[in-house]
């Protein structure tokens, strides 16, 4: 690299945590890792639009397997070459590259690290906790303009949370996990009393199926799983856990810990789907974490994923341009290997807990190739729904978010969706969230054993694994996976007319001034196009194949 010439990453800018200040550097000699992200060999022509995804009827669709994806779309191996070199050039070492996932980990010091990137990096205290972190943009050689596309991992603050809320209910009795069990006095139900509501189709189990969960924090115990499963009567599906980044399977004993968020998202779709096999990527809670947690479930070719569960996020405000669009290109790539990723919405409403008085959307459920899971409050029995409406428990008690990205355009699937503009100054139009629901507030929740004890959670963390196991047992009958599923639920009428129970009352506007959103006939930044009829879904992909409607 013979120029001196530096260029700023685009996207790359970042600022402190509000109300965080500086309290002096990390040690020079402290050794940190960064994730290189290189431009894909298709960077010419770009990987293919959302409309070329979207058109393809289900029947029609040829998704790539992941040799494929690696050879069409992975990082040149020039790219690769630049960035090593580029290291060397620096006294960094290269932890590891690979090119399907487009990404180069390199390590070393603090100091040489910010000389790398142009950056300086310090130690900051804030009320939730401390993090190392820069402010401003990052900087590269000019020669690697074009080619490397973000850096993470510089900045370790915690980016997003899970999006859980636990009942103060302990104790329920193992009866109340029986098959058979009525829902319990409490409101409370268990994963399969969901399903039967949402008629989820029978005779299915999720056998042939993968199910990825991510994971940016605590753990699971197998005899939790064990204990819980055997008491639902459905057997103990296959768990495996992958450390990304040094991530590992972690409980900490504490139920109103991320040890909630796991043994939910686990129960919740191992339930559903119980002979799917469950892949939970542990990773750390940063912007590194993440995107190598996501890359690392959607390249997997050992354990090759249908679907992706992730119940973690933060208002896309928070986010760094080069993050956001990182992360979608993500699940782009997931899209065209013909995986689904279902993320859930956020539990704090319309301002997705960010105080400016403006309406927030959270991220990544605003990627325009997520399927975003929104939260009702389902009161039923047995196979009958009485009621069902948008969760909204205030300030206190969470409601569901949603809203209009301010982001992501509005996607060519969503243009006759009646997404509304933006409550906000202005009001911009955008990506509209969520695409779809399903019961999440924690009065209506589900039974879900941690740590040792049984309780009543609810969130949109829920809606994820709940829809994950619905995909899987959608793709174990139709024998192709559904992948990118928003266009098949938004374009044909068959399957947005009939597969999904329309909420039609309630907001999302839990502190009362941010000025939410209401619920509506057909699609609303609330609940979507509704919570499943799980049966009426699959008679419908089924039938029609999917086929798309102009």
């Amino acid at each position: 690299m013979s120029s001196k010439k530096r260029v700023s990453i685009p996207g790359s800018e970042r600022a402190a945590l509000p109300g965080a200040r500086a309290v002096g550097a990390p040690h020079p000699e402290e050794r940190i890792e960064v994730t290189v992200l290189v431009r894909p060999r298709s960077a010419a022509t770009g990987l293919p639009s959302i409309e070329e995804l979207g058109a393809t009827p289900l029947q029609a669709r040829k998704y790539m397997s992941r040799e494929e994806f690696d050879a069409a779309h992975g990082a040149d191996p020039n790219d690769i070459e630049k960035a090593k070199e580029f290291a060397h050039e620096h006294d960094l070492t290269v932890v590891e590259a690979n090119s399907a996932e487009r990404r180069v980990a390199l390590s070393g010091t603090v100091a040489a690290i910010s000389e790398a990137f142009g950056v300086y990096l310090a130690n900051y205290e804030y009320a939730g906790g401390s993090y190392r972190g820069r402010v401003g943009d990052v900087k590269i050689p000019a020669e690697l303009e074009n080619v490397i596309q973000g850096v993470f991992g510089l900045d370790n603050r915690p980016q997003v949370k899970p999006h859980f809320r636990l009942r103060n209910a302990p104790g329920f009795a193992a009866a109340a996990l029986s098959p058979e069990a009525a829902p319990h006095a409490s409101g409370g139900f268990t994963p399969l009393q969901i399903g039967r509501l949402y008629d989820f189709p029978q005779g299915l189990n999720g056998s042939g199926q993968c199910i990825a969960i991510i994971e940016l924090g605590g753990g699971y115990r197998a005899t939790d799983l064990t204990a819980y499963f055997t008491q639902l009567g459905v057997g103990n599906p296959s768990v495996t856990a992958i450390s990304v980044d040094n991530g590992h399977n972690h409980p900490t004993g504490n139920p109103n810990s991320a040890d909630g968020e796991v043994m939910l998202d686990i129960e919740v779709a191992g339930a559903i789907a119980p002979k799917a096999k469950i892949v939970v990527y542990f990773a750390p809670n940063t912007d590194k974490g993440f995107l190598d947690a996501i890359k690392a479930a959607v390249h997997d070719n050992v354990h090759k994923p249908s679907v992706v569960s992730i119940s973690w996020g933060g208002p896309e405000s928070s986010w760094t341009s080069q993050s956001l669009t990182a992360f979608d290109q993500a699940f782009q790539e997931a899209a065209l290997l013909g995986v689904t990723v279902c993320c859930a919405s956020g539990d704090d409403g319309s301002s997705d807990r960010v105080s400016d008085g403006h309406a927030h959307v959270d991220f990544p459920a605003s990627s325009p190739h997520a399927l975003g899971c929104g939260g009702t409050r389902l009161e039923g029995s047995g196979t009958t729904i009485t009621k069902e409406v948008v969760w909204n428990e205030g300030v206190t008690g969470g409601a569901t978010g949603g809203g209009v990205s301010a982001f992501f355009p509005l996607p060519t699937y969503q243009s006759h969706a009646n997404v509304p503009p933006s409550v906000n100054p202005g009001h911009p139009r955008g990506r509209g969230v969520p695409d779809i629901a399903g019961d999440a507030d924690p009065a209506t929740g589900y039974i879900i054993r941690v740590d040792g004890q049984q309780f009543v959670i609810g969130g949109t963390s829920a809606v994820a694994p709940l829809w994950a196991g619905l995909i899987a047992l959608l793709n174990q009958q139709l024998k192709k996976s559904v992948g990118f599923i928003n266009p098949l639920l938004y374009s044909n009428p068959v399957i947005s007319g009939g597969s999904f129970h329309d909420i039609v009352s309630g907001n999302n506007d839990a502190s009362g001034h941010i000025g939410g959103y209401r619920a509506t006939n057909g699609w609303d930044a609330c609940t979507g196009l509704g919570s499943p009829d799980g049966a009426r879904l699959m008679n419908a992909l089924t039938s029609q194949r999917g086929a798309a409607t102009t």
